[in-house]
């Protein structure tokens, strides 16, 4: 649980400084921020700390009688693996800096140093542990991941909880979120938390199957309904009867399909390709889509009526970059998964990888990051992940270069590269992610080039 100021519970603080006024309001002020602060007034004392308490950032002085700061952070370097150290001290300079850091010391400012200064030094050294602790998984619990999705963020604890009460009613669902937001997933969570678990959980993505064929695809068809039908076939409706049919992309249907979808939904019946007849269905629908359904309505693409039979129970799915400290549980988890596909030990990660991973974008939301650690995981050699070991497109995100004296269609051109990178350079997930169509990244492809 985090407090104000950025703290959590169970993160303490040890404070190390032969000058008790010193002492006194560092730990006035970090305990104000909700931190646990233990104070010590030389090297001897602060040993017995260690020993007897864990401690998550220790704060010490430089110079101190008889055993020197130096000497405190090579001992927490040497014996506390997860205990961050940061150094203070009244007579600054460019070696001592140095060698604190070299030493193993996470930040180091000089006195004196503002509570602004004090706070931002301290919530540094703190995050850097915090991400390290939730991706090494053999040294802490695993990640919460219920209906098998893992996220411990807000915005996934509300998505839990729409599901929770989605999923024992019969009203339709529509899921909305961008691409790669695991939209098939919470579909399945709402399929195998109802009472209807035990029947077909059918899936279509509307986009994949050519306008032609989809109603076919959906409602089946008669013995010669059209030319190549050579046999009665039911379709995905008549397959999911008694169980859920998930509807994914349903934006990219054109309007005489949502008039036939329209009337599925109203009257629980349908009508196979070739056939008068119409037959019922037992079925729960959930529909998903990536697109801005009113937004499609303004423009006449997509029925008003359809919408509001859709949009009984609403989930939005968060993208990948509002879910915070998720991102380092979905890595831990994948990283997990294909090292024992690959019969190889899971890698360890950098910080300096972990705080690039923490703040890239993520256009490609879960299933771009899944992709990622995979490559990694494949492509790393030796047990551990460094920022070079990361695509080319993240290290140079994180290098800050690009600046603003680029033209639009400069940007535009890294930005389409990026992505299809990201994918894997799978052209129709690019597409669905930069919201284009094939023919469009074709396009600007052969600009690009």
């Amino acid at each position: 649980m985090t407090k104000p100021g950025g703290a959590t519970a169970e993160e303490r603080v040890l404070v190390v400084d032969d000058v008790p006024d010193t002492l006194e309001v560092i730990q006035r002020n970090l305990q104000s921020k909700g931190y646990q602060v233990y104070t010590s007034p030389g090297v001897a004392e602060a040993l017995r700390i260690l020993e007897q308490t864990p401690i998550d950032l220790v704060i010490t002085d430089f110079k101190m009688p008889k055993v020197s700061g130096l000497e405190l952070v090579k001992h927490v370097r040497e014996n506390y693996a997860n205990t961050e150290v940061m150094m203070i001290t009244g007579y600054p300079s460019i070696g001592g800096a140095v060698d604190a850091v070299k030493l193993g010391a996470d930040d180091y400012i000089s006195k004196p140093f503002t509570e602004e200064e004090l706070y931002a030094a301290v919530e540094r050294a703190l995050d850097k542990l915090r991400i390290r602790r939730t991706v090494q998984a053999p040294l802490y619990r695993a990640p919460q991941a219920p209906f098998g999705i893992i996220g411990e963020s807000s915005a996934m604890q509300k998505v839990f909880g729409a599901i929770s009460k989605a999923a024992p009613t019969a009203a339709t669902v529509l899921i909305t979120g961008e691409s790669g937001t695991g939209k098939e997933l919470v579909a399945r969570a709402i399929h195998y938390g109802s009472p209807r678990a035990s029947s077909p959980f059918v899936p279509v993505n509307c986009a994949a199957i050519p306008e032609g064929l989809l109603e076919s695809e959906l409602f089946g068809h008669v013995k010669g309904a059209f030319t190549g039908a050579a046999e009665t076939r039911a379709g995905f409706f008549q397959t999911a009867d008694g169980g859920t049919i998930f509807l994914d992309e349903i934006s990219a249907t054109i309007p005489s399909m949502q008039v036939r979808l329209l009337r599925v939904l109203q009257d629980r019946e349908v009508c196979m390709v070739g056939s008068t007849r119409s037959q019922p269905v037992d079925i729960r629908v959930v529909a998903a889509t990536n697109k801005d359904l009113l937004a499609l309505i303004r423009k006449e693409t997509f029925r008003e009526d359809l919408y509001f039979r859709l949009n009984v129970i609403t989930i939005d799915l968060p993208p990948l970059r509002e879910r915070g400290e998720d991102v380092l549980l979905l890595i831990r988890h994948f990283a997990g998964v294909f090292a024992a596909e690959l019969g190889k030990a899971v890698p360890s990660f950098s910080d300096a990888a972990l705080q690039v991973l923490r703040k890239y974008r993520w256009p490609g939301n879960v299933r771009e990051l899944e992709n990622v650690v995979q490559r990694m995981v494949v492509m790393t050699d030796g047990d551990s992940v460094d920022v070079t070991d990361l695509p080319s497109l993240m290290r140079f995100s994180a290098s800050g270069q690009g600046g603003f004296d680029r033209t639009l269609a400069e940007v535009e051109a890294e930005y389409v590269r990026n992505v299809l990178a990201s994918v894997n350079g799978n052209r129709t997930r690019a597409a669905e992610i930069l919201g284009i169509d094939r023919k469009t990244l074709r396009e600007k492809l052969k600009e690009k080039q």
